[in-house]
């Protein structure tokens, strides 16, 4: 999953850009609101995190609306210093999904992140089931058939994309934009290398195999 964090206090946003790549998210990190509203509203992201805020001509208020406004339904996680009920109130109104007030404990943050990413396939959980593959996104436990299977970060995000959206064939472009931040040096045989590996580890050990190429498109997960 790919997140955006747009956080002018550079110490925060890096922070929080460890701990999310630790979760094996791919992360973008803009550190004022021009540079996140460009990136807010062109690229795809399945998070944002956008402080309330920001200097530049855009604050995390106007990024949202702007969001919103184009019809971009990114959950957002809105962080402010400003507690107040009418603050929050106004956060939520913009567009925002749910909001933090600094300080906070990080691992409330992610658990947020989490709960936002659950919300557009809440009957899934936190474990996501396709056919006999299971995966948790909490305990990053993979199995198939019972047995356990060990992935690398990247791996794992690439196999939790691919059954967040079982069944529907998604282009190696689509895999980059997701599985990869903005700054990785990424080309389209890349993706073929980890389809390959994620094949290694989930197919071919086993009868029947779940990732499908759709010829001249990409790939599919498909029981």
């Amino acid at each position: 999953m790919r997140v955006l964090i747009v956080e002018d206090e550079h110490k925060i946003a890096n922070a929080l850009k460890r701990a999310l790549e630790q979760e094996s998210y791919a992360v973008d990190v803009s550190y004022d609101g021009d540079d996140g509203y460009a990136m807010a509203t062109t690229e795809p992201y399945d998070v944002a995190i956008i402080d309330r805020m920001l200097p530049g001509e855009y604050d995390g208020i106007d990024i949202i609306s702007a969001m919103r406004e184009a019809k971009i339904h990114t959950p957002v996680l809105l962080l402010t210093a400003l507690g107040s009920v009418s603050d929050k109130t106004k956060g939520l109104d913009s567009g925002a999904d749910d909001y933090m007030v600094k300080p906070f404990a990080l691992e409330e943050l992610l658990a947020r992140v989490r709960a936002l990413l659950r919300r557009p396939q809440e009957a899934q959980g936190t474990v996501l089931q396709v056919g006999d593959l299971s995966l948790d996104t909490v305990s990053f436990a993979v199995q198939r058939a019972g047995q356990d299977i060990t992935l690398t970060s990247k791996e794992f995000g690439l196999l939790e994309y691919l059954m967040r959206n079982q069944d529907r064939p998604l282009s190696k472009d689509n895999i980059i934009a997701h599985v990869w931040d903005y700054d990785a040096d990424v080309l389209p045989n890349t993706v073929e290398v980890y389809i390959k590996y994620l094949r290694n580890k989930i197919d071919s050990p086993f009868d029947k195999p779940l990732i499908h190429t759709v010829r001249g498109f990409g790939y599919k997960l498909q029981a």
